[in-house]
């Protein structure tokens, strides 16, 4: 096995004249690309980058910050993407960890860091056309690219050595850091180019941020395969005709994006009969897809193949996987996350790290060629969730709660600290959502706890967002749960909403929700259905 970008180079010997990246107007065929990130690498090794060194990339999604990607890779580096979107101090703490040799940034970018860091060993380069803002020294900037050779570089990379850094949210406030080799990502792509068919001629989505680990499929993926990626903007994400028209227009083969997108297109109704002509196969990972959507797709789009992927960041982008077969005939049906993807294992234990029966619930661990070495300079922690298991090897917990079926597949119940037991009773609070799901009236929906001085321990809370302009209320809701739920499970407390508030990843942000609901008034009596005067609209949820 090879480096990433030595996999690159390789394809891009083999057909320089085709088209690699597109962003808006913007193209950039293989040969170009190629060397371009040759001349970004040899400028990052004459700034003093050397191997091992990181660099770190506060530049929004485009053909620059992915040729950062790999010009850092061309150098031996290791890079880590940033939200250009996060606060200057979360920037501050996420450099603070990773002490990076260099940082890239560019328009978009420079506004949250746009002074020099008062750290005397990174310096700042500027990838883009337009030049630095005044006052912000930078040692080279994109405009310097032609004046540097293209040749390729001979950088020492071994498959083992680490590719990229990304920070997630930390439960102590400060970003945590998975470390991620080439290989990998080389052993996932290695498995999901084969089997989803990507080839030479496909247009590939890139829908995710760069710091979101299903980019690194997206890139690598359609970059080593011959495929052209495709660029999706950010500010269409939560605009589901626009994501429609997106697809419709560049004519992609395939689409990849957390739940939260394909919800919207269904909820706004934005997908036609025998939509997409081009469309092959639509994958989603991050989230439970709420089937209720699923089966709106799946009519609609009966030439596409949908696959289900699973699986943390540490783990490298996904470890299991389910396409389903056939259209589910009701909106209860589960959908499971299905079996390991190639060269990785999967396991039910219990707390002495037992086999759990098929069809009980225990907690999920990952193994095999995935598992990321650890968390970047914290071995206390990389040590409370990467373990040593007596068959297994070095396995990796998860934190999610997980079942085996009769049908030998897995199927995710929820995270473990979702499982919460409120007046004696254990409570999963997935269960609560999926069954809001099935809610014509609901365009989302979702369920919180927040801690309780009484006697019920935990406060069940359901945040929503009514379908259209239908006026609903907890009333209504909890008659619908009621034939569904037992009385236990019902929220005390409910909040409407224009949108449910979405993390960078596009995920539902739920300590966000558990603040909101917090911070409201004091808890309402069990069995009270006023809903809180919490109404915001989407940009002040976002």
């Amino acid at each position: 096995m090879r480096a990433l970008h030595q996999l690159f180079a390789q394809r891009a010997r083999t057909q320089p004249e085709v088209t690699a990246i597109v962003s808006g107007p913007e193209k950039v065929s293989y040969g170009e690309f190629e060397d371009a990130t040759n001349r970004l690498a040899r400028l990052l090794i004459a700034a003093g980058c050397h191997p091992g060194d990181r660099v770190a990339l506060l530049v929004p999604k485009s053909i620059a910050a992915i040729a950062g990607m790999f010009g850092a890779l061309k150098a031996g580096c290791i890079y880590v993407p940033i939200d250009t979107g996060s606060p200057a101090a979360r920037i501050e703490k996420i450099l603070d960890s990773c002490e990076p040799r260099l940082l890239l940034a560019s328009t978009g970018g420079a506004g949250a860091f746009a002074c020099q860091p008062r750290r005397s060993s990174m310096r700042i380069a500027w990838l883009s056309s337009s030049p630095p803002p005044a006052g912000l020294d930078c040692v080279f900037t994109w405009r310097d690219l032609p004046s540097v050779s293209a040749a390729p570089v001979d950088s020492p990379t071994r498959p083992e050595d680490p590719a990229h850094i990304l920070f997630t949210s930390g439960s102590t406030g400060v970003p945590k850091g998975v470390v991620i080799t080439h290989s990998n990502i080389f052993h996932f792509i290695d498995w999901a180019i084969p089997y989803f068919g990507i080839a030479a001629g496909q247009r590939i989505s890139c829908q995710p941020p760069l710091y979101f680990d299903l980019s690194t499929f997206d890139v690598y993926g359609t970059l080593i395969s011959g495929a052209e990626l495709h660029l999706v903007p950010p500010e269409i994400g939560l605009l589901p005709h626009k994501v429609a028209e997106f697809i419709r227009s560049h004519r992609l083969t395939q689409w990849f994006s957390v739940p939260s997108v394909l919800k919207y297109l269904s909820q706004f109704d934005v997908v036609r009969r025998d939509d997409f002509p081009s469309l092959e196969r639509l994958l989603w990972c991050g989230e439970a897809l709420p089937t209720p959507v699923l089966i709106y797709l799946m009519q609609r789009l009966p030439h596409v193949t949908f696959t289900n992927l699973y699986g943390p960041t540490e783990a490298t982008i996904a470890s299991s996987y389910y396409t389903v077969r056939k259209c589910p005939r009701e909106e209860t049906v589960e959908i499971p996350i299905g079996q390991p993807c190639g060269g990785e294992d999967l396991a039910v234990l219990d707390e002495s790290l037992g086999p759990v029966p098929p069809g009980e619930t225990g907690d999920l661990y990952i193994s095999g060629a995935g598992l990321s070495p650890g968390y970047w300079k914290d071995p206390a922690k990389t040590n409370s969730v990467f373990l040593s298991h007596p068959t297994r090897g070095r396995i990796y917990k998860t934190g999610d709660l997980a079942r085996m079926g009769k049908d030998g597949l897995f199927y995710l119940l929820g995270r473990a600290d979702t499982q919460i037991k409120s007046r004696g009773y254990r409570i999963e609070l997935g269960e609560i959502e999926a069954a809001l799901s099935t809610f014509d009236i609901l365009r989302e929906a979702a369920i919180v706890a927040v801690r309780s001085e009484g006697f019920e321990g935990m406060i069940i809370c359901c945040a929503y967002v009514p379908s259209n302009s239908n006026e609903v209320t907890p009333v209504m809701l909890r008659s619908r749960l009621a034939s569904l739920l037992p009385p236990y499970m019902m929220p005390a407390r409910w909040m409407s909403l224009d949108a449910l508030p979405l993390n960078g990843n596009g995920k539902v942000d739920r300590p966000r929700l558990r603040e909101m609901f917090s911070a409201a008034r004091a808890p309402l009596a069990t069995g009270e259905c006023r809903a809180m005067s919490a109404v915001q609209t989407s940009a002040e949820v976002n």
